[in-house]
């Protein structure tokens, strides 16, 4: 059998650690913004720069902030802030911040006057119950 060869993690391969951040907490953040992967795929590789920092560790002020850029047109720059005091906590709602922009990008890049595309096709059989 061949292997298929799997894609690249967009994550691991274009995560920058900002301010606040070690090297040796790399692979944690990569596990924890795991989830971010597949919405990441569908842009090419080159495309997405993704900065993580933390402003002010174990303080009352304590800030991890996630930016991503996508490189196309028009250029995105989507920013995830949160200030929960447990970093793995913040780590999952900035990451889920993320995930609601990108997601709300996609939509807003899609053809709003293709109905085809928004509205699965309806036949008229389908919409007459009692029918086999």
């Amino acid at each position: 059998m061949t292997a298929i060869p799997q894609e690249p993690d967009p994550i691991e391969e274009r995560l920058r650690l900002g301010t606040g951040f070690l090297d040796p907490e790399r692979d944690w953040i990569v596990r924890r913004l795991a989830a971010l992967g597949p919405r990441l795929r569908s842009f090419h590789g080159t495309e997405i720069d993704l900065e993580i920092s933390l402003n002010d560790r174990h303080g009352a002020g304590q800030q991890v902030t996630l930016e991503c850029w996508i490189h196309r047109t028009p250029r995105l720059h989507l920013v995830s802030t949160s200030s929960a005091p447990e970093l793995a906590v913040a780590l999952n709602e900035v990451r889920a911040g993320l995930i609601r922009q990108i997601d709300d990008a996609k939509t807003r890049t899609e053809p709003r006057n293709n109905r085809a595309l928004r509205h699965p096709e309806t036949t008229p059989e389908a919409d007459q119950p009692g029918k086999p």
